[in-house]
C-alpha cells in the first residue's frame, strides 16, 4: 500500500504542469501605438512597456510611489536631489544597468521625431549628472518636490541599445532591450504583443512564461473571447455586461476608481477653427475663443445622464481634472449643472443666438464607450442650437491629427479625449493639458486646444516649486479653480475601470488604468 501510495504521488508530480510554466492571454480594448518607450505618452504604451522596460520610481496600484531601477531618492539641498541606482541590475542582454542609461534616457525622451505627446513634461528643466555608476544627481532651478511623481512618468531605455535608434527600431525588437520582467519577442500591430519571461530579471522570477496581448476592440468581442477561454482576462470590461458578468461562474471582475478623466478639448488658438461654419455653412470667427460659448457647451452636457446612460453608472460626474481622492484637487468645484436654456442664453448673448455648426472629432475604442459619449454629446449640443456632427477615428490615426496633424499643429476644432494625471496628482494635468503649450519648457505637451492664461502657468510652477505638502495642495486647488472658470478644457467623467478575469485568475486593480501581467495572480 505504501509502494502504491509513493508510485501515485510520483505520477501526479510527474504530470503536474511545471512552476510558472503557464501562458497568459490577455485581450487588449486598445493596443500600443509603438514599442518605442518615449515616442507616445499614452496609457496604452506606458501600460504594455512597462513588461519590458521600468522606471527610476513606480507606481503601486493604490497610486503610492515606490522604489524603482532607483532604491532610494532624497534632497541634497533644496534644488538637489541625489539617487541611488540598483546594482546588479541587467539588460536583457546581459550588459549591466548604470547611470549612463539614465543620462541618455533624459536626452532622448523628450526629441523623438513625430510624437504626438512627447515626455518633455518629466524632463524638462532638470539638470542630470553622474556621481558613479550608480549615483546620480538631478537639479532644477527652483525646488522641485515633484521630482519623485515626474520620473514615475519615465521609462529608462539602454544607452547601447537606444543610441542612434528609431521608433521603428523599437518595434521591430531591435532596439526593444529593456530590464523589466518580460522580453519582447515579436510587435504585430492590429494583431498581437508576444512577450517572454526574462529568467534573470533583479526583482525575481516572475509568474507567466509567455505572455500574448491580443487586440480586440469591441467589448463584446472581449467578452465572448473570455468567456470561450481565447483569453484569460480582458480589460476595459463593457459597462453593458457587467452586472450580468458579476453572476457568471467562469468568471471573477475586479473594479477601481481611474485617475483619468474624459474630457473635450477646444480650439482656442484660431479665428478660423477648420470644423466649424455658421449654421448656413459660411465661415465664422472661431466662436471657441469665447468664454462665454466654451461655458455654454459646459451647460449643455448632462453629466449625469451620461453616468448613468452611456456608462451605466460605472463612472463619476467630473467638476476637474482629477476626482476629489487625489491631491491638489479643489472641494470648491462641483460638476457644471445641466441648464440648456442658460447654455442658450450664453450663446446668444456671445452673438451666436442661432448657434453654429461643428464637428466633433473622437477615437473609436481608445476610452470606454467613447463613440457613444461622443453621439450622446453631439445631440445635447444641437439641442442647445449648436449642430454637431461627429466623426470617429482610429486611435493612431485620431491623436496623430489632433496633436500633429495641420503643419503640426492640432487639426480638429472640437475634440473627446482622456488624460490620466501620470504623477498622481493634480499638477500632472494641470502642466500639459492647460499649461501654455512651450516645446522648450515642457508645458503643454497634451495641450491640444492650445489654451493660454499667463497667470494660470505662474500658479502652477509655483506650485511645482512649493515644498510643504499643505500649501502646495492648496496653490494647486487655485489652479483648478481657474482653469475650470475659465472653461480651459470641459470635464465629462471619471472612469470606473472593471477588469475581467477567469476563475481562478485575481486581477489587481490599478489607479493608472495599466493592463499588467504582474497584476495577475493564481487565487
Amino acid at each position: 500500500m505504501r509502494l502504491a501510495r509513493r508510485l501515485l504521488v510520483a505520477l501526479a508530480l510527474a504530470m503536474a504542469p511545471p512552476a510558472f510554466a503557464e501562458e497568459l492571454k490577455i485581450g487588449l480594448a486598445a493596443e500600443p501605438s509603438a514599442m518605442d518607450p518615449h515616442f507616445h505618452n499614452l496609457t496604452p504604451n506606458s501600460g504594455m512597456l512597462s513588461h519590458v522596460f521600468e522606471r527610476l520610481v513606480e507606481t503601486a496600484p493604490d497610486n503610492k510611489l515606490v522604489p524603482g531601477l532607483a532604491e532610494s531618492w532624497r534632497t541634497l539641498t533644496d534644488t538637489v536631489w541625489e539617487l541611488k541606482l540598483r546594482r546588479n541590475v541587467k539588460w536583457h542582454d546581459g550588459s549591466p544597468f548604470t547611470a549612463d542609461d539614465v543620462i541618455f534616457t533624459f536626452a532622448r525622451a523628450p526629441n523623438v521625431p513625430n510624437s504626438p505627446s512627447s515626455f518633455a513634461a518629466a524632463v524638462k528643466g532638470k539638470t542630470i549628472k553622474k556621481i558613479d555608476d550608480h549615483t546620480i544627481e538631478i537639479s532644477t532651478p527652483a525646488p522641485h518636490p515633484l521630482m519623485p511623481n515626474d520620473l514615475s512618468n519615465l521609462l529608462i531605455v539602454s544607452k547601447k541599445h537606444g543610441d542612434g535608434a528609431k521608433t521603428e527600431d523599437y518595434n521591430s525588437g531591435k532596439a526593444a532591450i529593456g530590464t523589466g520582467p518580460y522580453k519582447l519577442v515579436r510587435y504585430v500591430p492590429g494583431d498581437r504583443v508576444e512577450m517572454a519571461r526574462n529568467d534573470a530579471y533583479w526583482g525575481g522570477k516572475p509568474q507567466w512564461e509567455k505572455l500574448l496581448f491580443k487586440p480586440i476592440k469591441t467589448g463584446p468581442a472581449r467578452v465572448a473571447a473570455l468567456l470561450a477561454g481565447d483569453v484569460d482576462f480582458i480589460e476595459d470590461v463593457p459597462t453593458a455586461d457587467i452586472e450580468r458578468l458579476k453572476k457568471e461562474p467562469k468568471l471573477a471582475l475586479s473594479q477601481g476608481v481611474s485617475r483619468r478623466v474624459i474630457y473635450f478639448h477646444m480650439d482656442q488658438f484660431r479665428d478660423d477653427s477648420p470644423f466649424i461654419k455658421g449654421k448656413d455653412g459660411s465661415a465664422i470667427k472661431n466662436p471657441l475663443k469665447d468664454t462665454r460659448v466654451r461655458l455654454a457647451l459646459s451647460k449643455g452636457i448632462n453629466r449625469d445622464a451620461i453616468v448613468s446612460r452611456v456608462m451605466e453608472g460605472v463612472a463619476i460626474p467630473a467638476s476637474q481634472l482629477l476626482d476629489h481622492s487625489f491631491f491638489g484637487t479643489s472641494r470648491k468645484l462641483q460638476p457644471v449643472a445641466y441648464d440648456p436654456e442658460g447654455a442658450k442664453k450664453l450663446l446668444a448673448d456671445a452673438g451666436y443666438p442661432d448657434g453654429f455648426k461643428m464637428t466633433l472629432h473622437g477615437p473609436n475604442g481608445r476610452y470606454t464607450n467613447d463613440v457613444k459619449i461622443a453621439e450622446a454629446v453631439a445631440q445635447m449640443f444641437t439641442r442647445i442650437g449648436v449642430e454637431t456632427a461627429i466623426e470617429s477615428l482610429p486611435p493612431s490615426v485620431f491623436f496623430s491629427r489632433a496633436s500633429i496633424g495641420a503643419g503640426g499643429q492640432p487639426e480638429f476644432s472640437f475634440i473627446l479625449v482622456g488624460w490620466g494625471a501620470d504623477t498622481g496628482e493634480t499638477s500632472g494635468s494641470l502642466k500639459p493639458l492647460v499649461g501654455t503649450f512651450d516645446k522648450e519648457k515642457g508645458t503643454g505637451t497634451a495641450n491640444r486646444g492650445r489654451y493660454s492664461n499667463p497667470v494660470l502657468d505662474k500658479l502652477i510652477a509655483e506650485a511645482q516649486a512649493t515644498v510643504d505638502d499643505a500649501k502646495r495642495a492648496e496653490i494647486l486647488a487655485r489652479a483648478s479653480e481657474m482653469a475650470m472658470q475659465d472653461v480651459a478644457i470641459i470635464p465629462s467623467h471619471y472612469p470606473v475601470n472593471t477588469w475581467g478575469a477567469r476563475k481562478g485568475l485575481k486581477v489587481q486593480p490599478r489607479a493608472d488604468e495599466y493592463t499588467l501581467a504582474m497584476s495577475v495572480t493564481k487565487e
